[in-house]
């Protein structure tokens, strides 16, 4: 712990955001899934507070197998139980917002919300939301224009509240808008392109917050390739 937070100290690294183990499903209802789920979930959540994390990033899951509403209900309880006990941690949980595909939970802002209420008047579990660039478009939110982001954060602003907005994923996308298919590009080559990302980092109502890539690593240093992209569109 001691070497983490001089690694944290000396390369500014605040805040720490965690992205949970992928196979997490809280949407489920299958008994077996579920109950892996919370476990690994719970899990997550004490590491987490145990490296001093301020973010814990996890998608909502899949409602394979039942309705939209049964998984958004599914995810709200799943979270719940998981949190039981871990009151006072520091660590705030972000719903990511998904490109939609198949069962998935979230790729509309008012699925991640009601998420939230429900999970929030059940616990006492900070939860905020974390939005993936490439899902937006994938799922239909059309930021590649000046008005379109306009709109895709006003929107945000008033289902979510730009306030819980606390991380976005910034990934191009290889799949054009409302394609529902989730994979990432490296920034400036995929179906966004680079001026939205300038756009978007030079937003002012997005100022302090923060911004993670998560895309493809082909050739060996491409990842610090890619942040040296963004650095190079922000203002």
């Amino acid at each position: 712990m001691k070497a983490l937070r001089e690694i944290r100290r000396r390369h500014d690294i605040h805040p720490l955001a965690i992205h949970v183990n992928y196979l997490v499903n809280l949407a489920s209802r299958d008994p077996a899934i579920r109950a892996k789920s919370i476990a690994t979930f719970r899990g997550e959540l004490e590491r987490a507070a145990v490296l001093g994390a301020e973010f814990l990033v996890v998608h909502p899951g899949s409602h394979k197998g039942g309705t939209l509403e049964e998984g958004i209900r599914a995810c709200a309880e799943g979270l719940r139980d998981a949190a039981a006990g871990s009151a006072g941690s520091g660590v705030t949980v972000l719903l990511e917002n998904t490109a939609g595909s198949g069962s998935a939970v979230g790729s509309r802002f008012e699925e991640l919300s009601a998420i939230r209420d429900l999970a929030g008047g059940w616990s006492d579990l900070p939860i905020g939301y974390c939005l993936d660039t490439c899902h937006l478009l994938a799922a239909g939110f059309d930021i590649t224009t000046a008005a379109g982001l306009r709109a895709t954060l006003a929107r945000a602003e008033r289902v979510l509240q730009l306030a819980h907005v606390h991380v976005f994923h910034a990934n191009d996308s290889k799949a054009p808008l409302g394609s529902r298919v989730d994979r990432h590009a490296k920034i400036g080559q995929g179906h966004i392109g680079r001026e939205p990302f300038r756009r978007l980092l030079a937003n002012p109502r997005l100022r302090g917050k923060v911004f993670i890539s998560e895309t493809p690593v082909e050739i060996e240093g491409d990842d610090r390739r890619n942040l040296e992209t963004l650095k190079s569109l922000a203002p």
